[in-house]
């Protein structure tokens, strides 16, 4: 093969709304359905594979705007076409459903790349780990509190997760209340929470130091990922209190600039990244290096076996998100997605890029 003239033939893109198997609730949000985008870049006889959790609206983006900027230019070059994808998208809007299209589009290229070579994702990223620590993660606030216990007691005792997760910002005395149920449930393992930005910083100190009596260690959210000063304040109180709690957040963190802005306002003691809205791969990489630079651990965000190559190569990573509605669509429409043992997933170093390729004919059904 003569990497100087492999271009992308051709790109497809289509969205896919799958039903949640009941309706799901978080501190600021209900849904009943899920939407995946999906994106195939074809070069040198090869497919490579992304994908985004957004509106079908990307779809739209892509074949209107982002197209002819993909086919055509260097499959070997992922990065060099994303960057001229961010120039595209400023007069539109970078954050949002650009970055999300964006995402989709350089993690199917980077995909493309490896395929070509035939190497694992992995290590053409620069595997530094063999296997991935997780986090089972849902304990939705619509579970009834057997449900809840049972669901993090599974994955704490039966697939050996170190920690486990659940949604919190509803009702603090009745959260409280599961908080110490779910203790019961889960052996050694640690419990976090998730208030997706529901309490004001001064609702957020007081819920935190309650839940610091009872032991959990992580507090995802407090209060929105765009108050900085918020969460700032937040982790301030906490660490002037001796409170042993780290504060999360960067799941909405779309550019490096957003990144750099949490780093810099001492906002979180772990940054989170996702590989579906930060600009897929490479801006993954890239939230990496900032993390190495502010000394913090990365920690990623929903989608486990699209980041699990990534998460193998980046040198700070804390955990990788084992979030129970995109395991159910992963395992639904995907062959290769990681199977969960001992707390850890493995990626396929037998099988070149992520490993990953899309069921078509199982997803036909929830086509949009």
């Amino acid at each position: 093969m003569n990497a100087a003239e492999v271009s992308v033939s051709a790109l497809r893109a289509a969205a896919y709304r799958i039903p949640t198997e009941e309706v799901e609730a978080d501190g600021t949000l209900r849904w009943d359905a899920t939407t995946l985008v999906v994106v195939e870049v074809e070069g040198g006889g090869k497919t490579g594979l992304g994908y985004t959790y957004a509106d079908a609206a990307v779809v739209r983006l892509i074949d209107g705007l982002l197209r002819e900027h993909v086919e055509g230019h260097d499959a070997l070059n992922p990065s060099r076409i994303t960057a001229h994808l961010w120039t595209m998208v400023r007069n539109v809007g970078r954050s949002g459903l650009c970055a999300c299209a964006i995402s989709a589009l350089d993690t199917a290229l980077w995909d493309l790349k490896a395929r070509l070579l035939d190497l694992p994702l992995a290590l053409l990223l620069g595997r530094q780990r063999d296997s991935v620590a997780v986090y089972g993660s849902g304990g939705f606030l619509s579970e009834d509190d057997r449900s809840l216990r049972e669901q993090l007691g599974r994955w704490a005792e039966e697939d050996g997760c170190r920690w486990v997760k659940m949604k919190i910002g509803d009702d603090p005395e009745r959260e409280l209340a599961r908080v110490k149920d779910v203790l019961e449930g889960i052996g050694e393992a640690m419990l976090m929470v998730d208030a997706n930005g529901a309490y004001s910083p001064r609702q957020a100190i007081t819920v935190a130091r309650h839940l610091a009596s009872l032991g959990v260690d992580w507090f995802e959210e407090p209060v929105s990922s765009d108050d900085r000063a918020g969460l700032a304040r937040v982790r301030q109180a906490l660490d002037s209190a001796g409170v042993g709690m780290d504060v999360a957040a960067g799941e909405y963190a779309y550019t490096p600039d957003d990144f750099r802005l949490l780093l810099e306002a001492r906002a979180v003691d772990v940054l989170q990244a996702d590989i579906t809205r930060c600009g897929g791969v490479t801006g993954f990489l890239r939230a990496a290096a900032l993390c190495e630079a502010f000394h913090l651990d990365l920690s990623t965000h929903c989608a486990p076996a699209l980041h699990l190559p990534a998460a193998c190569a980046v040198p700070r990573l804390r955990h990788l998100e084992w979030f129970y509605d995109h395991v159910r669509i992963e395992s639904m429409l995907f062959d290769g997605a990681p199977v969960l043992a001992r707390g850890r997933i493995t990626p396929d170093l037998g099988a070149p890029g992520h490993g990953l390729s899309f069921r078509h004919a199982d997803a036909a059904h929830y086509a949009i």
